[in-house]
């Protein structure tokens, strides 16, 4: 069996078609191929859609050992959550369930879909899915959201329910139960809700990192935590989209750096990606660096290749580091001291010994490293202060303190490195960035 796509890209207000996507299906295997389109070739505007697929006429194979999809159009599937809801919402109407990869990419909504790619069976149909019986709901909606999340969680979700959270949900997030909002000033965002189950705030969690990461430095989506009828709920900016609706092309690391589905990665995989590929390669270096020493001090142990992301800038016709996102405190209770993206190839341990052996991989001098290393940990050992400025209640932080209080900290402190870039004592919080977007 062979499904066909027309394959476009959003870029400002305009869409272009970019190529065409055959889906090739023998018995449970799945491959592709891509073609790019001869405007495509031809438009001024043209760029690969990822590194690794370069503008040439002919084919760009994929096998079902390499993911069956290009990166960049993997990347724009649905995470664990959202086929969870496809499945069981076209199980309750007795529909197929999708058993193809095309076939849950196609299943997401066209508005919410993550990055620039848009795609249609032929030129004379609507982007695959459109809204035209729904739009992705307001920020007053939570209620109603959150109490449809937990009936998929207990399994109790009926038809209503699986319909009015299906095509909201985003690929920018993992696991948890979530769905695409609109904010009040008409921004797009994700809203991440509670799971029956959790044992501690996870919201809280993830708002925390995302302050502490502005306050040492890092360019990190812009997030806050609201209490809905009593139970917390983190709102995250999209960073793909301006408040226009205008698009960003968005590629996770695990597609900048050719990676298969599942497979380990290095900060310094990351890293050769940047000096290749990256508009100001020098600045994002530094920054990735920053990020991993807050991953190393700030126990974020879910920083696997595709928490890791890139934004096309047409201007440079190159990439830049996306805003930092997903990123989760883990207790030390709950998880020994391991990352999902490896430092280096030397080992997985979170240590500061292994960031400081590879530092000149991310144009950094030892002085300057110890610096960064040195700025984060006075923002780290900050945390329950700048988790009090952003709401959080000290009940919502004592889960945390195993995540910020080890010997990795202390190790940071032996440095003997004045702050550079952060006050020895709480600041207001920064107003997060917003170049490209949100």
């Amino acid at each position: 069996m062979r499904d066909t796509l027309e394959v476009h890209i959003k870029l400002g207000h305009d869409t272009h078609r970019v190529g065409t996507l055959y889906s090739h299906m023998r018995g449970s295997s799945e491959s592709s191929t891509f073609i790019y389109h001869e405007d495509w070739l031809e438009n001024r505007l043209r760029f690969p859609i990822q590194p690794d697929m370069p503008l040439v006429r002919g084919s760009h194979h994929v096998s079902s050992e390499n993911g069956s999809l290009p990166g960049a159009i993997r990347d724009g599937s649905p995470d664990r959550w959202g086929r969870k809801l496809i499945q069981r919402a076209m199980a309750k109407a007795r529909e197929p369930v999708p058993v193809s990869e095309v076939g849950f990419l196609i299943s997401l909504d066209d508005h919410s879909r993550i990055g620039a790619l848009r795609y249609r069976s032929d030129e004379t149909e609507d982007f695959l899915r459109a809204s035209k019986d729904r739009r992705i709901p307001p920020l007053l909606t939570i209620p109603r959201l959150m109490n449809a999340a937990d009936a998929v969680h207990t399994e109790t979700a009926t038809a209503e329910d699986l319909g009015y959270l299906l095509g909201h949900g985003s690929p920018l997030g993992g696991a948890r139960p979530k769905s695409a909002i609109v904010e009040e000033d008409g921004t797009l965002a994700i809203a991440k809700f509670p799971k029956p189950d959790d044992i501690r705030n996870w919201a809280a969690g993830e708002v925390l990192m995302g302050a502490l990461a502005r306050h040492a430095g890092i360019d990190a989506a812009a997030s806050r935590m609201l209490r809905i009828e009593g139970r917390p709920v983190s709102i995250i900016r999209r960073f793909d989209r301006e408040p226009d609706g205008a698009r960003h092309h968005f590629i996770s690391a695990m597609t900048m750096v050719g990676a298969r589905e599942g497979e380990k990665g290095t900060y310094t995989d990351i890293a050769l990606a940047i000096r290749r590929f990256g508009a100001e390669p020098t600045r994002d270096l530094h920054e990735l660096f920053r990020r991993a020493a807050l991953s190393v001090l700030g126990s974020n142990y879910d920083d696997h290749l595709r928490n890791h992301g890139f934004l096309y800038l047409p201007a440079s016709g190159k990439w830049r580091l996306s805003p930092a996102y997903d990123m989760n405190p883990v207790p030390n209770t709950e998880r020994p001291r391991h990352l999902e993206t490896w430092i280096s190839e030397g080992g997985s341990e979170a240590t500061l010994d292994r960031l400081f052996e590879v530092a000149h991989e991310f144009a950094l001098k030892p002085a300057q490293a110890r610096q960064i290393v040195s700025d984060v940990a006075n923002v780290t050992r900050q945390w329950r202060e700048i988790g009090r400025q952003v709401g959080l209640t000290d009940s919502d932080l004592a889960p945390y303190a195993s995540a910020f209080m080890h010997d990795e900290l202390r190790a940071a402190f032996r440095l003997g490195l004045q702050p550079a870039h952060a006050s020895p004592s709480p600041v207001s919080p920064k107003p997060p960035k917003s170049e490209p977007s949100p």
